[in-house]
């Protein structure tokens, strides 16, 4: 929907713009315009996932989708097909000089599709500083008795390639519990070690150490800004990362179009406006423009999908 649809006199405009709801049985989710994220998903009127007020802004990328490319490129530099010279991206992290989470988080999505328990939310991304590149952007959240499912999509519709990567940053919620008590089950065998500006500089298998999760136990002392991958998918394809919070829990679950997946604990250790654990899908992961790792190249008409969700324990 368009920016410039009328708000009533005396009413306050939404920082995240337009919000459409969806629902099914003891599910509600709010989808916004800005960024089309998702900020609110509660199950009978309590909260699956952390996230915020209509009247306030999005914060600590709750909810947001990392398109095209989730984490960071490193100085927002980066070479592509037949170009002569690097190309280069704004720098969006300042403090470290990156280009972090894509160019689509406070950009204005429209309305394609609203039934009562689904959504679809769509956008075109032209060619910009450091992007010469058009995708076309669809992305799915329904609602069914397990819980919610996102569905992105991205179509070049542009006449060159284009690289291309997928994130996403719901956080999933963990009321008042302490974040040592919470307990965390990840199914990754391999986790990414960063510098201090938080880009990779190596893989180390999780045996055993800080980062081993694959038998759900408490967070304790682990402060995890952390990317994970070789991971362990159920018989389904997907894999599952699960966190409870006493007599609550959440699992997030993407399909084989996400090897790589990140956690976040940084927040919840640290501030208490966003109560929760980000659990993010990733395509790829940070310098994926680079490096080329799980980078997918995305040539004139090809699409590329990928489906996640959210799913209480």
């Amino acid at each position: 929907m368009s920016a410039l649809t009328p708000v009533p006199p005396g009413r306050p405009v939404s920082p995240t713009g337009q919000q459409w709801t969806i629902s099914h049985g003891p599910f509600e989710a709010t989808v916004v315009e800005v960024g089309g994220g998702l900020r609110t998903f509660t199950r009978d009127g309590v909260d699956v996932v952390a996230g915020y007020g209509e009247l306030e802004g999005c914060a600590s990328g709750r909810g947001q989708q990392l398109i095209p490319w989730p984490n960071r490129i490193r100085d927002g530099r980066y070479t592509f097909g037949d170009s002569p010279k690097p190309l280069q991206l704004p720098l969006t992290e300042v403090p470290f000089a990156n280009a972090s989470h894509g160019l689509v988080r406070w950009a204005l999505w429209e309305l394609v599709e609203l039934a009562p328990d689904a959504v679809v939310v769509g956008y075109r991304l032209h060619p910009q500083p450091g992007w010469p590149h058009h995708l076309d952007l669809r992305t799915t959240y329904a609602l069914d008795d397990a819980g919610l499912t996102v569905t992105a999509a991205a179509r070049n519709v542009g006449g060159t390639a284009a690289p291309f990567g997928y994130g996403a940053h719901p956080y999933l919620a963990t009321g008042e519990t302490p974040l040592p008590e919470i307990e965390l089950g990840v199914p990754a065998s391999t986790w990414v070690e960063v510098d201090e500006r938080k880009l990779p500089v190596a893989t180390h298998p999780v045996d055993g150490g800080e980062y081993d999760f694959r038998d759900a136990r408490p967070v304790g002392t682990a402060d995890l800004d952390t990317a994970f991958t070789g991971v362990t998918r159920d018989d389904d394809g997907c894999w599952r990362v699960t966190v409870r919070s006493g007599d609550r829990g959440a699992s997030l679950w993407a399909d084989e179009s996400f090897p790589w997946l990140q956690v976040f604990t940084a927040i919840a250790r640290d501030r208490k406006d966003v109560v929760g654990i980000a659990v993010e899908p990733m395509s790829c992961p940070a310098e994926a423009f680079n490096s080329g790792d799980s980078l997918v190249v995305l040539q004139p008409g090809d699409e590329w999908t990928g489906t996640w969700g959210v799913s209480p324990l």
